[in-house]
């Protein structure tokens, strides 16, 4: 079964050395408490927290326990100003929605888009009202790349333009590089001037996510971190409108276009790159948003190391305490998405791998860094602010280990390891994870490009190398398909008032704690190999991100 929870000295004390290097120690004769998680998870993801939505008071809550709990363990404070918090500053904008205007003008004649029918928009983050006038260009997928020989923009002028985008990227692409990439966009587009967006949502997009799926979320608010001088992070002044349309509206955009849009889809359907080009017509843009500035905790702790130099330096261990709140959902009377899943089980994990490090007899050389994250649901917020104002020297956090929604339903046989094949901890967590006799399996579903989505890319964005852990979809148990489970997880409960625990059991028996036990027990080790292995975690040298945000103080050529 998910194996012994009684570990023998001799299993306890198997090399942990990371690529070949053996620490000067054994690994110390401490194992996880499936108990303990269970009693974290159960308060987590309580009715009482209230889906611990980010800046409300039920999750404020929420950071109080895991902190208290942190401080239980001996653990020194890591926030600000010699506590266990770093407030994160926040803005919350909502879109007056009768105020979305979208008007084309083509050879003097104006056409109102409907909303939201035909577009939909959301609100700004830096203003109240906004309204911008000017001509189109369309600009392919608005991708630039050295590494994939990409530019979008090759000789156009966007230049105080609105540029009509095609949702996506293509398929030619790497998935997650792909996806970093088209993170970019925004960026790419306000660089060269651009006063506007409009992304047009595909046909193939269609197929992956619905038009209609988004109009859902239509009443939610937008959140960004501010910065010090009040301003939201990554923001972009000149860019004053966006829009997102819908393929059938989006074809009148391209009514004196030298190509039409139905033969831009069909270049798509052969994966070629369309070039850009004027589109002869112009659009005004409008809208009016309300803002709200609140602010909500990140939870730091450290446990200090013990070699003399080492100590400065720092693995951190992250999971996000946050989740979504109350359900707009109609159908359904239980309002509160309690997270159970996503993530009251993270954090259950990574207070549990806490305590196995304030259990040791001898301190690691490296000291551990605990980041419970804010507003992950909101965009990785808290872990994007911690990112640009650590608490300790951004060069000194040699690795990431993150933790976000562990499926506990069944006995995992597998893990996956999103992030393992760019950086050497791919050995790290493969070692790790066969002392509990559990494989490493492949990401199984690449184009999902799983690595760019959670907390721990804030990280690997200032050059920190990192994994994301998740249960994978094997079962040590014959009567159950782990991957059958995982999926339906996924498609009944995942952002659903029924991720919680009496719902959880209802549908598949049980809460299966004791796995939770070998993955605290796996997320443990990984970290204790990285803190007493002299040669810090370094990116592959064929990796992208190391070309792309790998530092001189990780890369394999200083190895």
């Amino acid at each position: 079964m998910i194996l012994k929870r009684l570990l023998t000295t001799a299993a306890i004390t198997a090399l942990v050395g990371c690529a070949g290097t053996t620490p000067t120690s054994p690994a110390p004769s401490v194992a996880a408490n499936a108990t303990a998680i269970a009693a974290h998870m159960q308060f987590l993801a309580s009715d009482a927290l209230a889906g611990r939505d980010t800046g409300s008071n039920e999750h404020e809550i929420a950071s109080l326990y895991i902190a208290t709990q942190l401080q239980a363990l001996g653990l020194k404070p890591a926030g600000d100003n010699g506590s266990y918090l770093q407030r994160v500053p926040l803005r919350k904008a909502r879109l007056a929605q009768d105020s979305a205007k979208f008007t084309l003008h083509v050879d003097g004649n104006s056409t109102a888009l409907a909303y939201p029918k035909a577009f939909f928009t959301g609100p700004s983050l830096q203003f109240s009202h906004t309204e911008v006038t000017a001509p189109l260009v369309f600009a392919g997928y608005g991708l630039v790349s050295k590494e994939f020989g990409l530019d979008d923009y090759a000789g156009l002028d966007v230049n105080g333009k609105i540029v009509v985008l095609l949702t996506g990227r293509p398929d030619s692409l790497p998935s997650e590089e792909a996806a970093h990439l088209n993170s970019l966009k925004t960026r790419l587009a306000a660089e060269r001037g651009a006063v506007g967006i409009i992304s047009i949502h595909t046909p193939k997009q269609e197929k992956v996510r619905p038009y209609a799926s988004s109009l859902l979320y239509l009443n939610a608010p937008s959140m960004e971190w501010l910065q010090s001088d009040g301003t939201p992070a990554d923001s972009y002044p000149n860019v004053k409108g966006g829009a997102y349309v819908h393929h059938d509206a989006a074809a009148a955009l391209f009514a004196k276009a030298p190509v039409k849009l139905k033969d831009i889809f069909s270049q798509l359907d052969n994966d070629a790159g369309p070039a850009g080009f004027e589109l002869g017509v112009s659009a005004t843009l409008s809208r009016n948003s309300s803002h709200d500035d609140i602010s909500s905790p990140n939870v730091i702790a450290v446990l200090e190391g013990s070699d003399p130099v080492l100590k400065d330096e720092y693995v951190v261990v992250t999971a996000h305490s946050d989740h979504i709140g109350y359900s707009n959902d109609l159908r359904s009377d239980d309002k509160i998405n309690n997270g159970a899943m996503d993530n009251a089980a993270g954090v259950a994990i990574l207070l549990e791998t806490a305590r196995l490090f304030a259990q040791l007899p001898e301190k690691p050389k490296r000291s551990i860094l605990f980041v419970v994250v804010t507003g992950e649901e909101k965009g990785l917020l808290g872990a994007d602010y911690f990112a640009h104002n650590p608490t300790r020297p951004i060069d000194k956090l040699v690795a990431n280990v993150n933790l976000d929604m562990p499926v506990l339903l069944y006995p995992f046989a597998d893990m996956i390891a999103f992030g393992a094949n760019h950086s050497s901890l791919g050995k790290v967590v493969e070692q790790a994870a066969a002392k509990e006799g559990i494989a490493l399996s492949a990401d199984p579903m690449p184009e999902q490009a799983i690595f760019t989505r959670s907390d721990h890319y804030t990280l690997v964005k200032k050059g920190v190398p990192a994994v994301f852990l998740m249960t994978g979809f094997k079962s040590t148990d014959p009567k159950q398909d782990g991957g059958k489970v995982w999926s339906s997880f996924f498609a009944k409960h995942y952002h659903k008032p029924s991720d919680d625990i009496p719902s959880l059991i209802k549908d598949y028996g049980a809460i299966r704690y004791d796995a939770g036990a070998v993955f605290a027990d796996i997320n443990f080790n990984i970290a204790l190999d990285v803190a007493n292995t002299a040669q810090r975690p370094y990116w592959l040298k064929d990796s992208f991100f190391n070309g792309v945000f790998g530092q001189p103080y990780n890369r394999e050529a200083v190895k």
